[in-house]
């Protein structure tokens, strides 16, 4: 009886750690990708428009007074990226140029990734620009160089042959306002200018090559996308944050739900350990079940007596790993136990959503696992095994 009771509660414990890893890897997954979202909104406007057929937006004809009639729609600018050769002193690097209208920090929340000067666009009606860190890196870029501005140089279009090369291209000299610092895709790519500046240096004027929005607190986003996507028309394509980068976020939800699945096939193997404790126990029992029968007991309440046990073992382990879990998260959230970085605390966020699913999971196979040797409890096998 000892050895039946020892295998039991090493199921219960194959249940604990089942579960408690699951809550742990789902928060720690939720919260990664709560960060990658935050990185990412910093940068990118809540909604985005770009031409469903070539590269150009005309401004004239875009709908720009319609869309910022629409309620919810708080502030629309229109954008210019052009890739362009930057200098700083003898140091080079191509990037893009992204000629924003004023007010554009406000649509995003890249001011609050500066890691060096500010985001100033205009400095007494003089063009400013912020540079990503690994723009300014590639540059040895400094604020402090107050005499030596970047110099901008962009390609222009239907040039012939020329003997001198710099004739194919537009120059123009900024001074750098500010360094901000995402995530290497951004701090790689991009300089932000005024768009003022960039149609000067581009050449293009009344042309954008998208067109970015931010909605209301309190909007109901998807009603307002749908508005804008009528008054655009098919002319446009309207996208929202998780639209502007479809992949990542369906790779990290796919890498979550894939590891959901290798922890659940683990935690079957843990939870079936519940049926050859309960088989033991049949076996060991199988007097006290005929002397039930005798008393008048039936089948299905003899089944019911099992499999009671059985789901006892797995709810036991379930609850336990679930707070287990939860305690892990609560003090990773609380006290940084593990980083992601020299700086950060790898992010974690419980949602009800997963806990339920966890929970549905576990009791699924638990249910399972005590159902097959509750079946054979009254079976003519079990009743003459002793």
């Amino acid at each position: 009886m000892q050895v039946i009771s020892i295998i039991s509660w090493i199921s219960v414990l194959g249940v604990f750690i089942g579960t408690a890893a699951l809550v742990i890897l789902l928060s720690a997954f939720n919260g990664l990708e709560n960060w990658v979202v935050r990185l990412y909104n910093a940068f990118d406007s809540d909604v985005k428009i770009e031409p469903a057929q070539g590269k150009w937006i005309n401004a004239i004809e875009f709908p720009g007074s319609e869309l910022k009639g629409l309620k919810g729609v708080e502030q629309i600018s229109g954008i210019l990226e052009e890739n362009c050769l930057v200098m700083f002193g003898e140091n080079q690097y191509v990037c893009t140029m992204k000629g924003v209208e004023a007010g554009f920090s406000k649509m995003t929340g890249i001011d609050t990734m500066m890691v060096d000067g500010s985001f100033t666009l205009l400095k007494r009606d003089v063009p400013m620009a912020v540079v990503g860190s690994g723009v300014a890196y590639s540059l040895k870029m400094s604020l402090d160089a107050i005499d030596t501005p970047l110099m901008v140089y962009v390609p222009k279009d239907n040039i012939g042959s020329t003997l001198n090369p710099e004739d194919a291209f537009r120059k123009q000299g900024i001074f750098p306002s500010g360094v901000f610092e995402i995530q290497p895709e951004f701090d790689t790519k991009y300089m932000i200018v005024p768009l003022s500046f960039a149609e000067s240096l581009s050449g293009f004027e009344d042309r954008f090559t998208s067109v970015e929005i931010k909605l209301s607190e309190n909007a109901d986003q998807a009603a307002v996308i749908e508005s804008i996507r009528r008054k655009a028309g098919n002319k446009y394509t309207v996208k929202n944050r998780f639209e502007q980068h479809e992949l990542l976020y369906k790779i990290i939800n796919a890498e979550k739900w894939a590891v959901f699945l290798v922890l659940c096939f683990i935690l079957l193997i843990a939870v079936f350990n519940v049926t050859g404790s309960l088989t033991m126990l049949v076996v060991e029992k199988s007097a006290d079940i005929r002397t039930l029968q005798s008393l008048g007991a039936g089948k299905s309440t003899i089944r019911k007596i099992f499999f009671a046990e059985g789901m006892m073992i797995s709810l036991i382990g379930m609850t336990g790993g679930l707070l287990a879990g939860l305690l892990v998260v609560f003090l990773q959230g609380n006290f940084s136990l593990v980083l992601i970085n020299e700086i950060d605390a790898y992010p974690v966020l419980v949602k009800l959503k997963d806990l339920l699913a966890i929970a549905a999971t576990v009791v699924a196979i638990g249910a399972l696992a005590a159902w097959l040797p509750s079946s054979r409890a009254v079976s003519r096998r079990s009743l003459n095994a002793s």
